[in-house]
């Protein structure tokens, strides 16, 4: 489904590399694993709002 088959042993002949770019891509797709660690409403907006206070402050200086 996802293009990352763990059960067989063939990630033993994979590169660390292969499977970072499978993993960033399914983070970057809408898929499970993106809505698992996206972060809350909540959390976002605060992410928002702190990015924007820091670059208040970097432009201020």
């Amino acid at each position: 489904m996802c293009g990352i088959d763990v059960g067989t042993g063939l990630l033993r002949a994979c590169s660390w590399r292969w499977l970072k770019i499978r993993i960033l891509g399914l983070l970057s797709a809408e898929s499970r694993l993106a809505r698992h660690f996206a972060p809350s409403d909540e959390q976002a907006q605060r992410l928002q709002l702190s990015a924007r206070a820091r670059g208040r402050t970097e432009h201020a200086t």
